[in-house]
Formats: C-alpha cells, structure tokens, sequence
C-alpha cells in the first residue's frame, strides 16, 4: 500500500497509537513505586521517573554530577561503571549499594536493544523501593480491607521492620494495643499472624504516591 493511502503500520499499530502508548508508557512509569531511569552506557541520564528524581535529589546514596550518575561513596562508582559497561554488551547486572542512614538501594541495570544498529544504545536503571510499604498502596489496602485509622497506622508501622512491642513505643500505647488492632487485622484481611500480614502488603502493586491525592474507588 502506498505510504500516502494511510498512516504508517507498524505491526498492527498505526504511528497514532504507537506514540499514544509511548505517552500512555510515560506516565505509567511516574507511578511507580520504584525509581526508573534511563541512561546512556557511559552514565548519562536521559529520563528520571518521579520516583529516580526524588531518590537523587536525596544525595544519600546516589546523585547527579553535570547530568551524569554517581554514587555519592566515590569508593563504590566503579561497581556502577562496571554495570553500565556489561550493560554495552548485552549484559544484565545487580549493583548493590551501601551509603549513609538509608543503608543500601539494589540497582537492576539492564541493556535496552534497539532493532536500529546505528542507535545508540541505553541502559535501564530500575532501583529498590525505599520500604515494603509504599503510602499510596497501603491507604488502597486499608480501604479495600475496611482498616480504621488506628489499623492502618499499626500496618505501617508493623511493615517497616518493627515488632509488636518496638510499635507501642513508636504509637506511644500499650503493647495490649497493638495486639488487639492486630487480632482486627489479621481478621479483616484473612491473614494469620504479622508476617503473612506484612506479606500481603509486601506483594502489592508497587506504585508510589505520585498520584496519592488522586480519587480512590
């Protein structure tokens, strides 16, 4: 068929849907909980998600030096060099990074192909989530569950590594307290006991809070 008889094909895409789901593509990786960047394989940051963005304004672990990626312990940036440089050849890594409070952030670092030799080519990076429990994901969790305030803030609290009795002192209540809002818990989402209750946020969506202020059905 003649270019001029209709728009351009590919696959069963037409261009206007193509660029419809690039669009549609950008904002779904803004939501993530996860930060997501891609970058040349020399370092050179093309696109930051809200997440990524917010991770490098910290400077705790990562950061930006005149538009290229560094880690902020100069000691660990050849681990991050390394990566990028398996990533020229085809090759996926883990970079494992400790700095400073936040303690450690996992990067997956993985070539992106193009079917264009001449292109150059690019390198996700895909970081850790901060914690299990992202704010966005548990007020759905809670409101999906019928949890009370009360719950939702023993939840967060429970999914951020604290025990029962670390959860009183943090919520300033007694140990009773806590037990009793687990007991309603547990009940309210079918799980037996803190850990299959924190597993069932751990294995939520992972979306941020990007769009927290967004309606909720």
């Amino acid at each position: 068929m003649d270019a001029a008889a209709g728009p351009a094909v590919q696959g069963n895409f037409t261009r206007e849907r193509i660029d419809g789901l690039a669009g549609g593509l950008a904002v779904l990786i803004d939501e993530l909980a996860h930060g997501v960047l891609v970058a040349s394989t020399k370092g050179e940051v093309l696109h930051a998600n809200q997440a990524a963005r917010t991770e490098l304004s910290r400077r705790e672990i990562l950061g930006l030096n005149e538009g290229r990626l560094q880690t902020i312990d100069a000691r660990q940036e050849r681990d991050l060099t390394q990566a990028l440089a398996k990533a020229e050849s085809g090759r996926r890594s883990l970079v494992l990074l400790r700095c400073g409070a936040r303690g450690r952030m996992s990067i997956a670092v993985v070539p992106l192909r193009s079917e264009r030799p001449a292109v150059t080519p690019h390198v996700a990076l895909v970081l850790s989530r901060t914690s299990v429990c992202d704010p966005l994901m548990l007020c759905f969790f809670a409101r999906t569950h019928g949890l009370t305030p009360a719950e939702e803030q023993v939840l967060a609290v429970l999914c951020q590594g604290h025990s029962t009795p670390e959860a009183a002192v943090q919520l300033d209540v007694a140990v009773s307290t806590i037990r009793s809002h687990v007991r309603s818990l547990c009940a309210k989402t079918q799980s037996h006991g803190v850990r299959e209750l924190v597993g069932l946020v751990a294995v939520l969506p992972p979306l941020g809070a990007a769009r927290l202020l967004d309606p909720m059905h």
